[in-house]
This record gives structure tokens, C-alpha cells and sequence, in this order.
């Protein structure tokens, strides 16, 4: 439950930062614009999602013939979790990795790497497997969604507003009321909101990770098949790390398919690994 509550937490300063970067825009019609081109775009995007990332990590659907150790495992957890049996793809990639797509339980799709069946056991890939099904579960992909098309109208306002700075500055309030104040306050919204958008879209997908860690310790029977797959996980990304990975898709993956080290790790879409086993060794009682 606290995990929900921080994401609607953020979606509300999200909502808050749209509103205030409307208002040092000005321009009630351009914001109606912004706002309106920013949805179309997320939620096509959204819509046809699982298509455009399976097709980008060139996936391929396989049987319960090609694959019976995969679907008996996924068939098992999903009849736990309550959800329809998931369409399942394999990703020709040597990287340890896996992720969930699709625009709800219905129409979800379950894709992992050769190199997480070469990895991992039976157990640890059961707390992988019930990990992504407790994304789909939530409704991640949504919510994601929602984020991005909040961030992404940000993004668009500040820039018409950085383009109205330049030819003749900002309409509507600050035209009348004037003033060197209000026109610093203005560029300081411009430029602080998109970047504060970034860091509370992040935020998100970082708690939604942890709740899908806490979904999928419950649907596999054991925390601790998903620490010790973790585990697994992190050395293998950084040994062999999926160069192809697209970084606008990076969170939707276990453990993050780039590699990355210091500052960079600061700005990753997903918890340290370390935070999210120690979490789930508390749930096993270790």
C-alpha cells in the first residue's frame, strides 16, 4: 500500500507542475494544445506498446511445445495471481534480463532473454517470471503512461514558453502585470519543471519496481527467489550488458539492460539492486 500511495503522490506534484508551468506559460489554448498532442501521442504509444518493443528487441512468440519449462511455470503463477495466461516471446539476447508489455491482462505479453533461461534456476525463475506478472497485475504499463503524458506535456509547454521568451515574451497574466520578478520567476519554472518532470517520472517507475518485487515474492511462494535471481541478474547485466537496449525503454525491464555506474546509476529508472534485496530478504525474515 505505500508503494500505491508514493505513486499517487507523484502524479499529483506531476499534475501540479503542469498546471504551474500552464499558468508561467499563459497561453490557456496553447496549454489545451500541448496538453491534448502530449496524450494522443502516450497513448498510442500505449496502445500499441507491446507491438513496437517486442518488434524492437526482435521477440519471438513460442509454444508451450517450444517452450514447456516456460509456459508450465508462467501457467502456474498466473492461475496464482489471477490473471489470463500471458502471450510468451523469447529475446535472442546472451543479457540475463525480461520484461512485461501489453496494454492490460488481457492483451499482455511476457518476453525473456536466452541468457535468463541459461542463467537462472527453476526457483529464481519463477520470482522473475511472477515479478512481471505482478507489473501486469498492477497495471504498471498505465500508470506509466499516465506519467509519461503529464512529463511529456511539461516538456512541451516549457519549450513553447521558452519560444515565447525569445519572440516577445509570455501572454496572458504577466503580459499585465509586467515585472522583472515575475519574468525570473517565469524562466525558472521553464527550466526547472521539465527537469523535475524527469526526476518524479523516475521516482515512479522506481516504486512501481518495488512493487512488483513485492507482487512477485508472493506469487512465486518465496522472497527469496527473486533476491537470489537478482543477484544473478546484476553480475550478468554487467558482464554482458545489452548494447542494442533503447534507453526510452530501459524501465521496463527486471534490472536495467544499460550499463551504468555512479552518477549515472543515480538517474536509473529501477531501485539499487542491493535496496531491493535487502527488502525482500526482510519479507522472507532474514
Amino acid at each position: 500500500m505505500g508503494s500505491q500511495l508514493r505513486t499517487l503522490f507523484f502524479l499529483s506534484i506531476l499534475t501540479a507542475l503542469f498546471i504551474l508551468i500552464g499558468g508561467a506559460v499563459g497561453g490557456r489554448a496553447g496549454m489545451m494544445f500541448a496538453f491534448l498532442f502530449a496524450c494522443v501521442m502516450n497513448i498510442a504509444a500505449y496502445w500499441f506498446s507491446d507491438k513496437i518493443v517486442l518488434a524492437m528487441y526482435r521477440a519471438r512468440e513460442v509454444t508451450e511445445r517450444e517452450a514447456p519449462r516456460l509456459h508450465r511455470i508462467v501457467w502456474e503463477l498466473a492461475q496464482r495471481a489471477g490473471l489470463p495466461m500471458p502471450r510468451l516471446y523469447i529475446v535472442p539476447s546472451k543479457t540475463p534480463n525480461a520484461f512485461a508489455t501489453g496494454r492490460d491482462p488481457n492483451h499482455a505479453a511476457v518476453a525473456v532473454t536466452e541468457g535468463i533461461l541459461d542463467l537462472l534456476t527453476e526457483e529464481e525463475l519463477k520470482g522473475v517470471l511472477g515479478h512481471e506478472l505482478a507489473h501486469i497485475k498492477h497495471r504498471d504499463i498505465l500508470i506509466q503512461t499516465v506519467a509519461a503524458t503529464i512529463a511529456g506535456a511539461i516538456v512541451m509547454l516549457a519549450r513553447m514558453g521558452q519560444w515565447a521568451l525569445i519572440f516577445g515574451g509570455l501572454r496572458g497574466d504577466d503580459e499585465e502585470r509586467g515585472g522583472t520578478l515575475q519574468m525570473i520567476g517565469a524562466i525558472l519554472i521553464l527550466i526547472i519543471a521539465p527537469i523535475a518532470a524527469f526526476l518524479i517520472q523516475m521516482a515512479i517507475s522506481r516504486a512501481r519496481e518495488y512493487y512488483a518485487d513485492e507482487g512477485g515474492a508472493k506469487f512465486s511462494g518465496n522472497p527469496l527467489y527473486l533476491a537470489n535471481a537478482l543477484r544473478k541478474l546484476a553480475y550478468g547485466v554487467k558482464r554482458d550488458p545489452m548494447d542494442e537496449a533503447n534507453p526510452a525503454t530501459a524501465h521496463m525491464f527486471i534490472v536495467n539492460p544499460l550499463k551504468g555506474s555512479n552518477i549515472a546509476s543515480l538517474f536509473s529508472t529501477h531501485p539499487p539492486i542491493e535496496e531491493r534485496i535487502s527488502r525482500l530478504e526482510a519479507m522472507a525474515g532474514i
